[in-house]
This record gives C-alpha cells, sequence and structure tokens, in this order.
C-alpha cells in the first residue's frame, strides 16, 4: 500500500494560500503549528544554514507543494498527541533491539540482511545530498520550497514534533527519533530534510573503518529496507556510500 498522498482539496488549499507570493519571503499562513518560509529551491541548503545558525528553533526542509500538504495532513482533525509522548517513548528504546523488533514486526521474518556483494569503487564524493529541495526524477530544484522552523534544539526530535511515521514500513515517531539520537552521538547527524516520506541526514563524522560501515549499513537496512531492496541491492555499496559521503538519504513509499 503506497503512502497516503493529499492532491486534491488539500494541495488546492495549501496553493492558494501561497499564491504568487514572493519565493524569499516568509509565508505568513502556515498549515502546521509552526513558521514557515518559503524559497527557490536552489536556495534550500544556504537558507537552512542560515536559520541553523541563527538558533531560533531547528529548520526542517520539507520540499514542495504537495509534501508540505502531506505534513500539514498529520494535523488535520482532531487533535492529536503532543511530541511528549513520543520523546518518551524514544527514551525507553534500546538499539538495535528495537530496530531488530520492528522489522520482524513489520515483515513477518527475522531480519535477513543482504550483505553479499562486491565492495564498489566510488568516484563520486557528493552523496544524495539535499534530496527533498529537488525534482526526483530530473534533479532540478523545485521552483518554491518549504521549511518548517521547529521549537527544539536538536533536530532528531523533529519527527516527534511533526507526527511523522508510523505507516506501511515507516518506523513510528519514537523510533525515529531514538535512531536519530544515536547517530547524532555517534556520528554527528543532524536532520536537514524532512518530506512526506524522505529523510534526509547530513553527518560530520563518517565510519572509520569498512568493518564500521557495514554494521552502520546493518542498522540502516532494519531502519529503511528500501533503500537497499530497491536501491543497492546489497549491503556493501551501501557501506561504500557511508564512508565516501556526509549525506544519508532515507525514504518509504
Amino acid at each position: 500500500m503506497m503512502r497516503r498522498r493529499v492532491l486534491g482539496a488539500m494541495f488546492g488549499t495549501v496553493a492558494a494560500w501561497f499564491g504568487r507570493t514572493a519565493m524569499a519571503r516568509p509565508v505568513i499562513s502556515s498549515p502546521t503549528p509552526y513558521p514557515l518560509v518559503t524559497i527557490p529551491g536552489d536556495q534550500a541548503l544556504a537558507t537552512w544554514e542560515r536559520l541553523r545558525r541563527e538558533g531560533k528553533g531547528w529548520p526542517v526542509v520539507v520540499g514542495d507543494d504537495e509534501a508540505l500538504a502531506m505534513i500539514a495532513e498529520n494535523f488535520e482533525g482532531e487533535a492529536g498527541p503532543g511530541p511528549g509522548a513520543a520523546l518518551a517513548a524514544a527514551a525507553k528504546i534500546v538499539l538495535p533491539a528495537d530496530l531488530e523488533r520492528h522489522f520482524t514486526e513489520e515483515y513477518g521474518v527475522e531480519a535477513e540482511v543482504p550483505e553479499q556483494g562486491d565492495w564498489p569503487e566510488i568516484t563520486d564524493h557528493s552523496g544524495s545530498g539535499l534530496t527533498v529541495a529537488s525534482d526526483i526524477l530530473t534533479g532540478k530544484p523545485f521552483e518554491r520550497v518549504h521549511i518548517l522552523l521547529l521549537p527544539i534544539k536538536d533536530g532528531s526530535e523533529a519527527p516527534a514534533y511533526l507526527r511523522w511515521g508510523g505507516w506501511n514500513a515507516c518506523p513510528s515517531a519514537a523510533l525515529h527519533v531514538a535512531v536519530l539520537r544515536s547517530w547524532k552521538q555517534r556520528y554527528g547527524a543532524e536532520l536537514v530534510g524532512l518530506s512526506g516520506d524522505v529523510i534526509d541526514l547530513r553527518v560530520t563524522k563518517r565510519p572509520a573503518t569498512r568493518a564500521e560501515a557495514m554494521a552502520l549499513a546493518r542498522e540502516q537496512y532494519l531502519y529503511c529496507s528500501d533503500i537497499v531492496d530497491q536501491g543497492t541491492t546489497s549491503l556493501p555499496p551501501l557501506a561504500a556510500s557511508l564512508m565516501a559521503s556526509d549525506w544519508w538519504f532515507f525514504w518509504w513509499d
């Protein structure tokens, strides 16, 4: 089953809110509880870095109008639980055991990690980059991209504040928080982008050895199996990319 998408009335409403707003100016009306800044897609990362330095909250690049509408769907209807519940649950999660449990509950089998394969030679060290600011098919930046400013100092908590996760194979908000906290502690991973079904992380420390990279790749497979099953097909190419790039990419359909 595909991730639920809002392409009808909800998307039309959001588009109407934005109208012909100047690209580089903040948008006053936000379809979420959080302040919103709208900029051209090719300015998304630079704007994120500026907002991050200003320290007035944690910026999250959510992508284009459609992606923002998908995020806004989490706040429709009755008020859901606040972020406190997910943060409290995250504090009780034990890794990697709960990642293993999530995988087994989702697929009904013990995790069979596809570890076989050759270690590739990577010549392009740029990595995935900030994917949520561009069209996945053409690679061209969106004309308009939105950044939400969350009232937190740690981007690892963003899934809890955005009520993000818990559909299809996508982990719960609490498990996202626990995993992102762990990767932040070990690799300096910071959440930069989060769209309707994608997370972009940037790290300050890469795994130092192939053994460490393979162990990390296994964690990432348990967290988001599609990056292997529908991407690299085995762990060595994923592990090699983790040693070569500062960007990590995850998606769930």
